[in-house]
């Protein structure tokens, strides 16, 4: 009796209809990217702000001046140089609630004269100001001062609903199927998208983002293993890379958006309402065969199969009416399974700190661009063309010199330009910026390779549960990100670097300590993840163990 893979070469194991699905879904990746780092444009720092007291105000609104002027003329100096507001406001009000000293004041005064004099300095209590020509997240719901942390808190939730969703739609995707999940999802995604556009308040905002990454995470997770379990064997890592460009794509493409729409729910809803196109994939995306055989309808599966092989111009023939699907019980694992053994402890304990660190490197580095100034749409356009190479150097490399060399060099690089980065004197931009491209690409590399060594460093009874445990710390790693970044720049505009190069130059060290997949066939079984890296690997696949059952189309 056949099995689907044998079943797949002969239907075709990247024909037409996979090139055609594949395109499709990649697409995803774009959203999702959109998604992942929109925070930099729904909430760039305000060139200037601050407090505006009512006798302010009527001052300004007396003499017509503009934002820069009434800034210029009424707002007191912000308290170190690197600030680009104060949280406090001249107290010119009489204690009868009159004019006082600014009713004494000429529009026709010099620029100094207003907050040159003796009034005394109070905490704001509302009436903000922002020097800009567009509304983003921080002045609409004034997230300065003591509200600062407020626009950390917005990508921290982002990230926890990224967690949630890898569990909780990860697990609804094996239970009730790939492409039903993604269509949820995606409709998930851009109705709460919608609604965070038009939030009227912060807690609905916050709680509406959370709730748009648990679906996006979804729509990435569910469209990546449908790609990956539709093609052959062969392609499958390839795919798996590729799919990765279109997130950079995305990134490349966000900045554009941003320039053109004006205010942040336009920016929103723009990156948000192509999810309800992917609604229209239930008509030419099919269900994982795969997934099919793991819940025992191998008729369905083979019907897709058929449909698979009339696309790419093939035909199964009259052998291929049965299809092998197995009949064995798999036992629920547990977190010990991955941490019982030397080998597979060593290796979960390093690739959760892997997967940590390129979430907080990556994630910091991105957002990091929108506060040190200079123009944030050029700057974060050429930051996405730099990850372009990234997949290209992974596919010319790891073939020959393994994983995991290109792994540990690619972490080591980004450290070490964070680190140079971080001491560089600011005279010299042009050679600040080409080390910070070189820590983009490599840190850019580590993410990718370790989606792809994760998955060949666990058995196939622990592949799912192992690689999912491991990848939940990117998310946690993405929730820390934004307060580590902003709260150490607000200590010193460097100091994060400095926090990225440790991190990245001692995860570029561990992983050296994992053994070398290049050329090994996948394991099977914890023993054989114990026999990794010594003279006993194997190099060929085994049979699973278990009985076969067969079913008719």
């Amino acid at each position: 009796m056949p099995s689907l893979d044998e079943a797949l070469r002969q239907a075709g194991e990247f024909g037409r209809f996979q090139r055609r699905v594949f395109l499709l879904l990649c697409l995803t990746g774009i959203t999702f990217a959109f998604l992942f780092v929109s925070v930099v444009f729904l909430g760039p720092r305000p060139d200037h702000y601050w407090c505006r007291g009512p006798s302010a105000a009527a001052l300004a609104e007396r003499c017509g001046w503009s934002a820069e002027e009434e800034w210029n003329r009424t707002a007191p100096e912000a308290p170190e140089p690197h600030d680009h507001g104060s949280c406090q406001r001249y107290l010119l009000e009489a204690a009868n609630g009159s004019a006082g000293q600014a009713g004494a004041l000429s529009c026709a005064d010099p620029l100094a004269a207003f907050p040159n004099r003796s009034a005394p300095l109070v905490p704001c209590q509302g009436g903000w100001r922002y020097a800009q020509s567009h509304s983003t997240i921080v002045s609409e719901f004034n997230l300065v001062c003591a509200k600062a942390w407020m626009l950390d808190f917005t990508q921290a939730i982002l990230n926890l609903g990224f967690l949630a969703g890898a569990f909780t739609l990860g697990y609804a995707a094996d239970r009730y199927g790939r492409l039903v999940i993604y269509l949820i999802s995606c409709f998930g995604v851009g109705l709460t998208g919608i609604v965070v556009a038009f939030a009227p308040n912060f807690p609905v905002f916050v709680i509406f983002r959370f709730l748009q990454g648990v679906f996006g995470k979804g729509t990435w997770m569910t469209c990546y293993v449908i790609v990956t379990e539709i093609v052959g064997s062969k392609q499958r890592r390839i795919v798996g890379i590729v799919i990765q460009m279109f997130f950079t794509l995305g990134i490349i493409i966000l900045p554009g958006i941003a320039y053109f729409i004006p205010n942040w729910q336009g920016i929103q809803l723009a990156i948000t309402l192509p999810n309800f196109l992917f609604l229209l994939y239930y008509w030419v995306v099919p269900e994982s065969p795969r997934w099919l055989i793991t819940r025992k309808k191998g008729e369905k599966a083979l019907k897709i199969l058929r449909s698979i092989a009339k696309c790419n111009g093939r035909y199964l023939s009259s052998n291929f009416s049965e299809i092998t699907v197995t009949d064995e019980e798999v036992s629920n694992p547990s977190f010990l399974d991955l941490v019982r053994t030397p080998q597979m402890r060593k290796c979960t304990l390093i690739l959760m700190f892997a997967w940590f660190t390129s979430a907080v490197v990556y994630q910091g580095l991105v957002m990091r661009l929108g506060i040190i100034g200079g123009n944030l749409y050029i700057d974060f356009f050429i930051s996405g063309v730099v990850e372009l190479p990234g997949a290209l150097l992974i596919l010319l490399t790891i073939e020959r010199f393994g994983r995991r060399l290109p792994f540990a060099v690619s972490n080591v690089v980004a450290g070490v330009a964070c680190l140079v980065t971080a001491f560089l004197p600011e005279g010299i931009p042009w050679l600040r910026t080409t080390v910070a491209t070189l820590g983009r690409l490599g840190i850019t590399m580590a993410f990718e390779i370790v989606y792809l060594v994760n998955s060949e460093l666990y058995p196939t009874t622990l592949r799912n549960f192992g690689v999912s445990l491991c990848s939940g710390l990117c998310d946690f790693g993405g929730i820390i990100a934004p307060f580590l970044l902003f709260r150490l720049a607000a200590i010193w505009l460097e100091l994060p670097l400095i926090i990225f190069g440790v991190l990245a130059s001692l995860c570029g060290a561990l992983v050296m300590l994992l053994p070398e997949t290049k050329g090994i066939a996948l394991p099977e079984t914890v023993e054989d993840v114990e026999k990794l890296g010594s003279p006993y690997s194997y190099t060929c696949g085994r049979k699973r163990k278990g009985q076969v059952s067969s079913s008719r189309l």
